[in-house]
């Protein structure tokens, strides 16, 4: 009889042990990607209607407000796809139509059984949502993604972009089926609606990073002196960009960059216009191939000592790096998304892992580095990641607020070095059994005036990172154990001339990750016996002058699933999720259950308690 579910995961790279070896062993760190072309959903219909797939989320503040428009923008069956450019339509601005907000609605059928394809979606060479694909069973599934977009604004006013979508669908002897997409944009007139719109939030959150300190003289626009301007200038800086800046690929297989490797860095020259006054870069990445689950990939030293057949080494520390003309100006540790057909597939059914339907990007505060980009020169916008294998999918977009009111702000950095950072590693094992252990500590401050018609500010940015992940292998190599933790905490301020605080942001985020593997072998040839357990969360507290939140959402999961090869044979799962949401103005929280691809106990309320 198998065992019951156990907390579940990750599998982070594929080893081969001989069944005959007397030591045990099963094959340890089976490849953490499974596909159910032999297995089906216990829920499963005959019928018309797919099941639905969908990720916890808060519903957004604009879903209470009726539309001023709708405009579908795109429609398409997605084939055999492979070694084909995305898929482009061409996006027009709705006529007639008055707005001030605007939300993504993307809508996917599928009756396909593969591993689950990242995809991506970019207006004008610019990413707007990045998404995985459900794995679903031969009778299908369906899902919904809904994003506010009105960040990217500047590009939404415009006419005649090319919108495209590239999704990579295999059709063989193996696999077959399509992904059927409807994408759909929503506007709306927050100004004329009367439904209270005080909490929506027209910005993704910031996730600037890091950098320290060369000092360097202030100096005064003789052209403006307005401490009145200074003090009224944060309305301002909210307002979504005024120019949206690709940093990203030519688009044949879309438009995002693939590392190979950490020495891997790929570039754009970009000449910023003279008046802008305020700058962010926004980063989206995905993991994938032999680092889809860096984060529990033990050293190279562990895989050649034991002459292990897998290429998924290199210890388990990822960080995405922005460079500006080849120094370092942000990075960040991703929050480790796992798609749908990683670690136990039975998990995701029907919710699925946090962040897998809409990936988190990343911002950077490049206000400070104004003084080093207005010299009417080309800088080299950069992307790499530290200590990365094959392969990573990274591109960005450059957000700038422009001065109508000038033809050239003044600006200057004050402080500004590489940031100090403290990498530890420890590495332990004889034979298959080990432990290895990595710890960063980063900190970094950076700052900058910039002199323009609303005044002189100057903009403050430190951060603080902690990271720590430990991975442990017991029986053989068998038992496997990963625990990770990243804290981050970004506080950016903004100051006029006279010292008085225009505004003042602090964001601590904290997302544990804990995954228990054992592995058995079976007894018919090339099968084996997973148990696994996992959990993760996402923490976060935001906080400035006028407005505070916190956000609190965790995933307990446990199971197993009985392989062969990479097939899933039979299986047990269960999956409990809680997600909770509150502000100075509203609170949203969700509990929920599935077992074996049935939803359970579902419940959601506006009322919260006090503490998360």
């Amino acid at each position: 009889m198998l065992p019951p579910p156990l907390i579940l995961f990750l599998v982070t790279f594929s080893i081969q042990i001989s069944s005959s070896s007397a030591a045990a062993a099963p094959p340890i760190g089976h490849q953490s990607h499974f596909t159910k072309h032999n297995y089906h959903l216990k829920n499963d219909k005959k019928s018309d209607s797919y099941p639905q797939y969908f990720e916890i989320t808060r519903p957004l503040p604009l879903d209470t407000l009726i539309p001023s428009c709708t405009l579908p923008v795109f429609s398409h069956v997605f084939n055999n796809t492979i070694g084909l450019p995305p898929a482009t339509a061409y996006y027009f601005p709705p006529a007639n139509c008055t707005w001030s907000n605007v939300t993504l609605h993307l809508s996917v059928a599928s009756n396909v059984s593969r591993y689950d394809p990242i995809a991506g979606v970019w207006l004008d060479g610019a990413e707007i949502l990045r998404t995985s694909t459900a794995e679903s069973s031969a009778d299908g599934v369906f899902w919904n993604v809904r994003k506010d977009i009105t960040r990217y604004s500047s590009l939404l006013r415009r006419e005649n972009l090319t919108l495209s979508i590239m999704l990579n669908n295999v059709v063989n002897d193996i696999t077959s089926g399509v992904y059927r997409l409807k994408l759909t944009f929503l506007y709306y007139d927050t100004h004329s609606n009367e439904t209270n719109t005080d909490d929506v939030n027209i910005l993704s959150s910031s996730f600037p990073l890091y950098q320290k300190s060369t000092v360097m003289k202030r100096g005064e626009n003789p052209l403006i002196s307005s401490s009145n301007r200074e003090e009224k200038s944060l309305d301002l800086y909210e307002k979504p960009a005024d120019l949206i800046i690709p940093v990203s690929g030519i688009g044949d297989e879309g438009f995002w960059f693939k590392i190979e490797n950490d020495n891997d860095v790929k570039s754009v020259g970009i000449q910023i216009p003279s008046n802008t006054y305020k700058a962010v870069i926004e980063v989206y990445v995905s993991f994938h191939g032999n680092d889809e689950f860096w984060y529990s990939n033990p050293p190279d030293s562990y895989i050649e000592q034991n002459n292990l057949n897998t290429k998924q080494g290199h210890g388990a520390y990822r960080e995405v790096l922005v460079t500006l003309d080849d120094n370092v100006v942000g990075s960040v540790i991703p929050f480790p998304v796992i798609f749908t057909s990683g670690i136990n597939p039975l998990f995701w059914e029907p919710i699925v892992a946090i962040g897998a339907f809409d990936l988190p990007s990343y911002d950077f505060e490049l206000t400070p580095f104004l003084g080093m980009l207005l010299d009417g020169k080309v800088h080299s916008f950069g992307l790499k990641v530290a200590d990365a294998i094959s392969f990573w999918l990274v591109d960005a977009n450059l957000h700038l607020w422009l001065d109508d009111n000038l033809k050239e702000v003044q600006a200057m950095p004050i402080e500004y070095s590489v940031p100090s950072i403290k990498l530890e590693r420890e590495s332990k094992f004889n034979q298959l059994d080990g432990s290895f252990k990595v710890e960063v500590e980063s900190k970094s401050e950076y700052s900058g005036w910039v002199n323009s018609s609303m005044g002189n500010l100057t903009t403050y940015v430190n951060q603080e990172l902690n990271f720590e992940n430990t991975i442990k292998f017991d029986n053989s190599g068998t038992e496997k154990v990963v625990k990770q933790e990243v804290k981050v905490k970004i506080e950016i301020k903004v100051k006029s001339s006279t010292g008085n605080s225009i505004s003042s942001t602090t964001v601590e985020r904290k997302y544990p990750l804990e995954i228990t593997t054992t592995t058995v072998v079976g007894s018919a040839k090339n099968t084996y016996l997973m148990t696994t357990k996992l959990e993760h969360s996402l923490k976060e507290e935001k906080s400035d002058d006028n407005f505070s939140s916190t956000l609190s959402n965790r995933q307990e999961c446990r199971g197993w699933v009985f392989v062969r090869d990479h097939d899933v044979l039979s299986g047990a799962a269960t999956t409990e999720q809680s997600y909770t949401y509150k502000d100075d103005n509203s609170c949203y929280s969700q509990k929920l259950t599935a077992a074996n691809g049935v939803l359970g106990n579902n419940t959601s309320s506006l009322l919260c308690s006090s503490s998360l």
